[in-house]
């Protein structure tokens, strides 16, 4: 464009400089990112051990297997439950040292460092409650009470892991403080939603160990098995699950539509659109899954969609509940261009003759 001698503008590109609340992917954050993935990842293989009956394939030891470290000739079995073990035990170190590394990042009482620290604590209590299987015999072919309770605290110990960790790394990447207080009714619209995702998630969790415990021949067969009046709790769940978890999708979809009408803007709608996405695509695997009589591939499949479903609403939950002045990604957030306007050539040569000049008079004077 030309300015006003007739000369050219050079317009130079001045990066902009985040705003407060603005998406930040530091070294932290990704770390975290990653410690998510490999914990899924890890709850997935967690799930192939119980498909497979390997649960006891280290026998009554922990934190040995067989009563050695490394086993000698092992069995099938006892590699599946061995790199279960490995896997677990390198998931304990990372979380372990994104909690040093958030110690020594983070100010003292940074929601990071409570993400990172409650996070490390549920670790921990995933271990022992691995431990607790191990050690009483709940695992391979056991249909006890016991063995209920305990795969669904499991269930939902490894909720609440997962849901601590993606805070950790949301917050890390610049999302906004949760505040409860001052809601309203979205209080409701987050609450609701995840302790029904809980729920549902624990009854999946049983519904897969009929599955395994008690397999059928056919989806007639299996449909006959699960309305016999004498049915074990295992398998009546998987006549009750399929239901609870199409009244739970809708739930989600609705809960998210209305995140999205009561305060709008990023990241919520991006991840309340994820949300839904998720919840439709975790019914059709089970309903797959039911079909198919749950081959062990398809129930790892489904069991990483429902890990995927619940972190989506954690985190939109999180984004929801966002504090009114620290809002995360607030819309314009990436801020608008800076552009510096120097005089270009054209129109520097005018002034430069008028400095001649004047320096010329100067000299004559």
């Amino acid at each position: 464009m030309g300015g006003p001698l007739g000369g050219s503008t050079v317009r130079r590109y001045i990066p902009p400089r985040a705003p407060p609340g603005a998406p930040t992917m530091n070294r932290f954050a990704r770390s975290a990112w990653g410690v998510l993935a490999y914990d899924v990842a890890v709850a997935a293989w967690g799930a192939y051990v119980r498909a497979t009956g390997s649960g006891a394939g280290c026998g009554r030891h922990w934190p040995l297997c067989n009563g050695e470290i490394i086993p000698r000739a092992p069995r099938v079995q006892t590699l599946v439950e061995l790199s279960h073990r490995v896997t677990s035990g390198i998931a304990l170190l990372l979380t372990a040292a994104l909690f040093a590394w958030a110690l020594r990042a983070y100010p003292r009482g940074h929601r990071v460092r409570r993400g990172a620290t409650a996070a490390l604590a549920l670790m921990v209590a995933e271990a022992l409650l691995g431990a607790m299987l191990v050690l009483f015999e709940l695992v391979a072919h056991d249909a006890s009470m016991k063995r209920a309770l305990s795969v669904s605290l499991h269930l939902s110990n490894t909720f609440l892991l997962l849901a601590s960790t993606a805070l950790t790394a949301f917050w890390a990447s610049g999302g906004a403080p949760v505040r409860v207080r001052g809601q309203g009714p979205m209080r409701w619209v987050v609450a609701v939603p995840l302790a029904a995702t809980l729920l549902v998630g624990a009854t999946g969790a049983l519904t897969a160990l009929g599955d395994t415990l008690f397999p059928a021949a056919s989806l007639a067969s299996g449909v006959a098995q699960d309305l016999l009046p004498g049915a074990h709790l295992f398998v009546r769940l998987r006549a009750l699950h399929p239901v609870l978890a199409v009244l739970d999708a809708t739930l989600l979809v609705v809960g998210a539509s209305g995140m999205r009408a009561m305060r709008g803007g990023q990241p919520l709608r991006g991840l309340s659109l994820a949300l839904s996405g998720l919840a439709v695509a975790q019914v059709g695997g089970g309903l797959l899954d039911v079909a198919l009589l749950a081959p062990v591939w398809l129930q790892l499949v489904h069991l990483v969609l429902a890990d995927s479903v619940w972190i989506a609403l954690v985190l939109a939950s999180a984004a929801a509940l966002a504090a009114d002045d620290a809002r995360p990604f607030a819309d314009g957030a990436s801020g608008a261009e800076h552009v510096e306007e120097r005089p270009g050539p054209e129109q520097r040569r005018p002034a430069v003759e008028q400095d001649r000049r004047a320096g010329h008079v100067r000299a004559r004077g």
